[in-house]
């Protein structure tokens, strides 16, 4: 246990700048222009019906509802960070292995009692846990800055959101929600994480060609043998159940799209809120043998990982 503490700190290391800094320059320029439309929106006039008015008081069950509603979605503020989650871990992967063989520091490593698979179960954690972790702290932060800006305008129109918004259960709620799909964005990754890991250990350049190339091309050369030879082939089966989920997984929220979850139609039907619809969706989805099937394949590739690293000690 011990050792993979170090090993991850190692990752965290070397990689910080990518991993850490990334996140929290995209925060800052995401938090300052939420900030800038508060201040704007707190020394201007609001438009009603044509007339401009300085205030507005909001009472009641519309405050509440005004509350509940913020409270549900000020996390979307961080769907930028999310998305550059899914490629800060694609690009890390894709290095992992091949970027300690070109600086030879594999050598140095390999010296040292520790074994292959620890090592390259450490950079599946780092990937599917860690870096996730960094990248959710640094958006609930920023959310919470943008959110309580927003409220900070409305109380310069004339309506004080703050109380309403501390007594909404969602607003905890809210970031302990993205936590828990922590398990399912790491089966989910899986395929594409072990995919990434694997031509990592064996590509000696042009890494990146490689991990997507192959796929998109193979995918062209079924679509070519469907449509011009008329072979038979299921080209949007291939494309959707292999090629996206080795280059999408990584995608938080990708989950939705490969299991073909309607969101909106559960929220009508079941009257919960989107956030919690969400989230019980996203969980459902473990209960389909396509994440299951992603999973092994993940694994198997992660092995090819650890095997072929045993294997190359240069670039």
């Amino acid at each position: 246990m011990k050792t993979m503490k170090w090993l991850i700190k190692r990752e965290m290391w070397e990689n910080k700048g990518m991993l850490l800094w990334t996140p929290v320059v995209i925060s800052s320029a995401v938090a300052t222009l939420g900030l800038v439309a508060a201040f704007i929106g707190k020394h201007g006039d609001w438009e009603v019906n044509g007339r401009n008015i300085g205030s507005v008081t909001v009472e009641g069950t519309a405050r509440a509802n005004i509350a509940d509603t913020m409270a549900q979605a000020y996390m979307a503020s961080s769907i930028p960070l999310l998305m550059v989650l899914s490629f800060l871990v694609f690009f890390y992967c894709l290095g992992a292995l091949h970027d300690e063989r070109r600086d030879r520091s594999l050598l140095f490593w390999k010296s040292l009692p520790v074994s292959d698979l620890t090592t390259v179960l450490s950079k599946v954690l780092m990937a599917v846990v860690v870096a996730p972790l960094i990248t959710l702290g640094i958006a609930v932060v920023m959310s919470l800055v943008i959110l309580a800006a927003g409220c900070m305008a409305l109380m310069a129109h004339g309506t004080n959101m703050f109380g309403a918004l501390l007594l909404s259960p969602d607003l905890y709620l809210t970031p302990l929600r993205m936590v828990a799909l922590l398990p399912v964005y790491a089966l989910w990754a899986l395929p594409t994480v072990g995919w990434l890991l694997m031509v990592s250990s064996w590509a000696r350049s042009k890494v990146f060609l490689w991990a997507v190339g192959t796929p998109v091309i193979s995918a062209l050369l079924m679509l070519w043998a469907e449509k011009g030879l008329h072979l038979g082939f299921d080209t949007a089966w291939y494309t959707a159940n292999i090629v996206d989920r080795i280059l999408l997984g990584v995608v938080p929220g990708s989950w939705l799209m490969f299991d073909r979850v309607h969101i909106m139609l559960e929220h009508e039907e079941h009257k919960l809120a989107i956030p919690q619809t969400i989230f019980n969706e996203s969980w459902g989805t473990l209960a389909g043998i396509n994440v299951w099937v992603g999973a092994a394949a993940g694994v198997a590739m992660i092995a090819t990982a650890v095997w072929m690293r045993r294997r190359r000690e240069e670039a």
